[in-house]
């Protein structure tokens, strides 16, 4: 690859990591609109987690209709339109669903609410089918996973600060009385606001020199790509990480609630710091994105996640939150350093002592209380933080013509944010917001 090659792949690559901050601030704020819409609505429990229902099933759905569609055109849609303008027209269907939460507010209906965060999911699905093996054809595909944790990485500064500031948008103060007076009316203003940001967002890729690249060998449409083990496997992992993250952060205002006597307005400084985990994880990753030094990759393994963990603090703080109570979590970054240094950069590795670190905190979680058990199940975001870029690199390793398909059966497991939030509301009711988990 020449000089001036690299030079436009890694300004490409750059601008491509921009979208990934919208993804993450959208996904994190339903955790605020979670116990808002049970209040305001009276739902139960597993009611309340069909606002990620809605949201992650736009996915799979997105997912299928890729497959529809390129089935029709006997040709991968993705390599039609280029991966260039997949972005540009997922960002503009996003648009579309973040402008239906104006007339949705303003009739109070839950279900047209729930129509808007179906489609910006919808758009996303689109985005990252495109984004992701745009990003992994960026360079060697080795190293595929290092530019996807760079991306990861802007994404969960993107869901560190999303719930802080739709939280700021509908509530304005973190007291009691700010919860009962705030309505679903209250809404509008952020996510217009994000319709046109995402507009704004569109305008910018469209404009944008970015390189032609499509995957340029030879496509089957079906499912030929599902003989790949690599692939099927990953599906399996792709599921159960998304819908273990997305269970986590959307029923911690519940348990929040029930063990901390929190209300809605007061919840955000700790969904913040659950995906702000992700941002911890995420920044140390993407520390291997650049040529470095062994020496100095060490000291920002060292560094990196306490400096994320102290963006995490600022921003609540600057909403005006205690954020004292967060210092103890300190501990659980100190975990994750030495799990750093145990995996080696070894994506194998790091999806088996990942997976193993969060699994050990999900019993104590289960098996104690008060904070610890608290920080324990926050501390899935760690160890969930490095997972899917793991995944990914290891299911599409391999896949050649059926790299855009196995991109998107990826995407479509993201069903399991749909699926585990529900069923665990559901099991919440006869076991209690702790045990569910």
């Amino acid at each position: 690859m020449s000089d001036h090659t690299k030079t436009n792949n890694q300004s490409a690559l750059y601008t491509l990591v921009t979208i990934w901050f919208f993804w993450g601030f959208v996904a994190a704020s339903n955790g605020i609109l979670i116990p808002l819409f049970k209040e305001k609505f009276h739902l139960e429990q597993w009611q309340s987690q069909l606002v990620d229902f809605a949201f992650y099933i736009a996915y799979t759905v997105g997912s299928v209709l890729y497959f529809v569609i390129s089935g029709i055109l006997k040709q991968d849609i993705l390599n039609k339109i280029g991966y260039k303008n997949g972005i540009v027209y997922g960002l503009l269907i996003s648009a579309i669903g973040t402008l239906i939460f104006i007339p949705a507010a303003g009739l109070s209906s839950f279900g047209l609410l729930l129509s808007g965060l179906f489609i910006v999911g919808l758009g996303f699905s689109l985005q990252q089918t495109a984004t992701q093996p745009f990003m992994i054809a960026l360079g060697d595909p080795s190293t595929g996973s290092q530019r996807i944790n760079l991306g990861g990485a802007v994404n969960n500064f993107g869901s560190t600060v999303g719930p802080v500031l739709i939280s700021a948008a509908i509530f304005g103060e973190l007291t009691e009385d700010a919860a009962k007076n705030a309505t679903i009316d209250s809404v509008k203003v952020p996510f217009l606001v994000l319709g046109i940001l995402f507009l704004a967002l569109a305008w910018f890729f469209k404009t944008a020199k970015l390189p032609n690249i499509t995957n340029n060998e030879e496509v089957e449409i079906g499912t030929g790509v599902l003989k790949y083990p690599q692939l099927v496997l990953g599906m399996l992992a792709i599921f159960t990480y998304v819908g273990v993250e997305v269970t986590i952060g959307s029923n911690l205002g519940e348990l929040l609630h029930q063990k901390q006597g929190l209300n809605s307005s007061q919840v955000s400084p700790y969904i913040s710091l659950f995906w702000g985990s992700m941002m911890m994880g995420r920044w140390t990753a993407a520390v291997s994105s650049f040529d470095l030094s062994k020496t100095v990759k060490n000291i920002l393994i060292v560094v990196m996640p306490f400096i994320a963990f102290a963006v995490v603090l600022v921003v609540n703080a600057m909403r005006g939150s205690d954020v004292s109570n967060l210092y103890p979590y300190a501990i659980c970054v100190i975990f994750l350093v030495i799990a750093f240094f145990v995996a080696e950069e070894k994506p194998v590795k790091t999806l088996l002592i990942f997976s193993g670190m969060g699994l050990v905190a999900m019993l104590i979680g289960l098996f104690t209380e008060g904070n610890i058990a608290l920080f324990a199940f926050m501390s899935g975001g760690l160890f969930c933080s490095v997972l899917w870029p793991s995944i990914f690199s290891l299911a599409t390793a391999g896949l050649g013509k059926y790299t855009n398909q196995g991109s998107a059966f990826l995407i479509m497991m993201i069903i399991g944010g749909a699926i585990m939030p529900v069923l665990q509301g559901v099991v919440a009711e006869p076991l209690g917001i702790q045990m569910s988990n």
